[in-house]
């Protein structure tokens, strides 16, 4: 079973997932077990370039940044399990007990972060009541997101990125899936501000 497991591995869902995975040398994370789905093939990164975004190398692919940010996350924290080439298709259960079902396969997961896309194509059964307009998009877009409270759907269900209402803009994405990492950290922590930096200080 898994302690969170992450359903996306865009921009927010690896985000989430890189935060959540640096924090293995705390204490109270040391034995967590984290993965992460990558969903779907398609992303809307494959078609973008970068200028803007904090950090980002002027004129970096999106294409690239897809292949080197889950390199990054197996290069360093080879803890976390990637799952690749599976579609989720149904969550089950409750905090503590979800049963993730892809096309291929069944997890067990007391924690889940919903990190895929605002298109009105999901369909995730047993995620679909919690389904609204996207309260941030154009309307003739058609953009849905699910109805939560600062990321939280509901008890250990968390929404990151577009899919959490936000903008679609990359340092919005990741940042949008740090803060649930942070807040899943908390949790961790016994409900104890806490977070997961690196530092050059001793």
């Amino acid at each position: 079973m898994f302690d969170v497991l992450i359903i996306g591995g865009g921009v927010s869902g690896v985000s989430c997932a890189l935060i959540l995975g640096s924090a293995h040398k705390k204490a109270f994370a040391s034995d967590k077990p984290i993965g992460i789905i990558a969903h779907q093939k398609a992303s809307s990164l494959q078609d973008a370039i970068f200028h803007n975004a904090y950090g980002i190398p002027n004129g970096k692919l999106g294409s690239e940044l897809l292949t080197e940010s889950t390199q990054h996350l197996a290069e360093i924290y080879p803890h976390v399990q990637q799952i690749e080439d599976e579609k989720v298709m149904e969550v089950r259960g409750e905090k503590g007990n979800f049963t993730v079902i892809t096309n291929k396969n069944s997890y067990t997961s007391k924690n889940i972060v919903v990190a895929i896309g605002s298109s009105n194509l999901f369909a995730i059964e047993g995620l679909m009541h919690y389904i609204e307009p996207h309260k941030k998009s154009l309307a003739e877009k058609n953009r849905i997101q699910l109805r939560n409270t600062d990321h939280k759907v509901a008890e250990g269900i968390y929404v990151c990125g577009t899919l959490a209402g936000h903008r679609s803009q990359l340092s919005i994405a990741a940042g949008s899936g740090a803060a649930v990492a942070t807040d899943i950290l908390v949790l961790w922590n016994d409900g104890i501000e806490t977070h997961s930096h690196d530092s050059i200080r001793k």
